[in-house]
């Protein structure tokens, strides 16, 4: 495990650089702002677009490995709503209690990081496990806080939700990715050459991007977002590892990709909802802080047992 620790270290090293960066006043809120816009949309999109322009669908889609991770990630999204509504909270923040369950940091840290530590061959379980969480989890609390919120679910919702997804950068830079390579077109060497030199911001870019923006989270709440961390960092990995393990049949080494992409930490996005629709964005902020600070620990050791096998 001593190994694994030293090889995520950088990555949570940079992450601390953008924390004391952040802290210090050095890089400010709009600064982070504007670099995570810049990762957001063109580094990391260039990134995920050059990957799956390598891929085709039938190398990526695994209903076995959807299965997997869908049915465990709802187990705990469900289990986290129990626990909430039994501390009678309304719907609205018990999604989002739910949310920060199960939904981890895939983009900006689990891509760059598990490309590098298990393989370029990790890339395509972790844009599946990307494309379920934005689509499924991603939709889900738009409709549970929008629906809570009107007293009723309206077919308008789902019109919100579908804009939301065409609007989503990596949805967008994953499909058209896919379709380049479904069409088996041929992408020029300068075009190819620019978008490895995009892509290759978004490690970095991301990654201290993730750390600014800690410097602004709070740590109001400490024992719900002990809770959170908890579901994230242990209950979330365990309950995929013993569905891509016992109840369904997925190759080891997709199954290990995804229980180490689901160990990572409480998400970025899911505050960004949280602040937009007014729910519980301090409670959010701090399971993010925790779990984020934990998984320096936690996540290397998934990590070092998912390549046990």
């Amino acid at each position: 495990m001593l190994d694994i620790f030293l090889q995520t270290l950088p990555f949570f090293a940079i992450i601390g650089l953008g924390y004391g960066s952040g802290r210090s006043g050095f890089f400010s809120p709009e600064a982070t702002a504007y670099l995570t816009k810049f990762v957001f949309y063109f580094a990391l999109s260039a990134m995920l677009f050059r990957f799956s322009a390598n891929l085709s669908l039938a190398d990526i889609l695994d209903w076995q490995f959807v299965g997997a991770y869908l049915s465990a990630s709802l187990v705990v999204y469900a289990f986290a709503t129990v626990v909430a509504m039994l501390r009678r909270l309304p719907i609205t923040e018990a999604a989002v209690e739910a949310q920060c369950a199960v939904i981890g940091n895939v983009g900006f840290l689990g891509i760059p990081m598990l490309a590098l530590l298990l393989g370029e061959a990790a890339v395509g379980p972790v844009m599946m496990v990307l494309a379920v969480d934005l689509i499924v989890f991603g939709s889900l609390i738009v409709i549970l806080i929008t629906g809570s919120r009107d007293g009723r679910y309206s077919p308008a919702v789902l019109g919100t939700v579908g804009l939301g997804l065409l609007k989503n950068p990596m949805i967008v830079s994953i499909t058209l990715g896919l379709l380049v390579s479904s069409l088996s077109l041929p992408i020029p060497n300068p075009v190819n050459d620019f978008l490895a030199l995009l892509g290759g911001a978004a490690t970095p870019g991301a990654l201290f991007a993730i750390g600014a923006s800690l410097a602004t989270k709070s740590a109001e709440r400490v024992s719900v977002a002990a809770w959170l961390s908890f579901c994230k960092l242990v209950l979330h990995p365990a309950a995929v590892a013993l569905a891509a393990l016992w109840v369904f049949t997925v190759d080891p080494y997709a199954a290990g990709v995804m229980i180490a992409a689901a160990a990572l930490p409480v998400a970025g996005n899911v505050y960004i909802i949280a602040q937009h629709y007014g729910v519980a964005p301090t409670r959010v902020s701090a399971s993010i802080l925790f779990s984020t600070v934990a998984s320096v620990l936690t996540v290397s050791g998934v990590i070092a047992w998912v390549t046990s096998f």
